[in-house]
């Protein structure tokens, strides 16, 4: 393995612990007071792990979204959407839901009405993706992969496998289109694996650890669970390595900077604030909708 274009590790970020929604636990390692953005990435939450006792499940009830695009990627129990558009669907696990709010959408996330009843185990993440200024008012649109729809790829040797959400690994490409061009990538390394995986020279990439510990980039630093892994922003590749006796699950996620301001205020993310003023004034009228009650939960 030659690691001449690997990038090294800038840092490693610990997620921080907090309440989101009606309640439930969520991971995150940014935004915090450590790190606030990664261009063109606003946020990336982890909810769960969590058991979830029968009756106790929680979700984010009708909220607003403007100006960027949310991926939530789910790996355990059924969550339900719906929104002002008249959309309506279920996630089960493996199921990606990536939305584009754009000129804004009242959005509900809950819990289905099947694992509200018997409980379970609540799993899965929600990245922001920021959409560029011209793209910001765009008309809102979803694009639902059930985890059957999700490309997977295995290398050559079988120690490594991949789901890809978005841009391309191991010669595979992912069947969702972004307005702003990102990689999306849930790698599973075997025990004594190594990864050598390219990447584009003008994106900002990182690893978030989902369950195991590996060593990341050429001076192979460590991190587990719910640890980030930033990498620099010199070479065209990221290596990692799984030393360990258990399997190394990660997301790889990168995308390129949109390199223009970030004014935010709660669910709106646009480029001045006045415009931001604009979504607040906007979401009082009611000029983004409502959740009609004609779209009820699903069982």
């Amino acid at each position: 393995m030659s690691t001449t274009y690997a990038r090294p590790v800038a840092r490693v970020f610990t997620a921080a612990q907090t309440q989101e929604g009606a309640g439930f636990h969520v991971n995150r390692p940014f935004p915090t007071r450590m790190m606030m953005d990664f261009d063109p990435f606003l946020l990336l939450d982890e909810m769960g792990p969590m058991q979830v006792a029968p009756g106790d499940a929680k979700g984010a009830p009708d909220h607003p979204h403007r100006g960027f695009e949310t991926v939530t990627y789910l790996l355990a129990g059924e969550m339900e959407h719906r929104d002002s558009q008249g959309h309506a669907g279920k996630l089960t696990p493996g199921d990606v839901q990536w939305m584009t709010a754009g000129a804004g959408v009242i959005h509900s996330e809950e819990p289905s009405h099947a694992f509200q009843q018997r409980g379970g185990e609540m799993h899965g993440f929600q990245l922001w993706v920021n959409l560029p200024s011209a793209d910001k008012m765009m008309t809102p649109r979803y694009q639902e992969l059930p985890a059957a729809g999700i490309p997977t790829a295995t290398s050559d040797d079988g120690k490594v496998w991949v789901r890809v959400i978005a841009g391309e690994a191991l010669g595979t490409r992912a069947a969702i289109e972004t307005r702003t061009p990102i990689l999306y990538q849930h790698f599973t390394l075997e025990p004594q694996a190594l990864l050598d995986h390219p990447v584009p020279a003008d994106f900002n990439v990182f690893a978030y650890v989902i369950d195991g510990e590996g060593h990341f980039g050429p001076e192979a630093t460590a991190a587990k669970a719910h640890q980030m892994v930033v990498f620099g922003t010199q070479g065209e590749g990221v290596t990692v390595r799984n030393d360990g006796d258990t399997p190394l699950s990660f997301l790889l996620i990168g995308g390129r900077p949109l390199g223009e301001p970030v004014a935010r205020y709660g669910p709106f993310v646009m480029n001045t604030e006045s415009e931001i003023r604009q979504a607040i004034l906007d979401f009082q009228a009611g000029r983004m909708g409502h959740i009609p009650a004609s779209v009820s939960r699903t069982s």
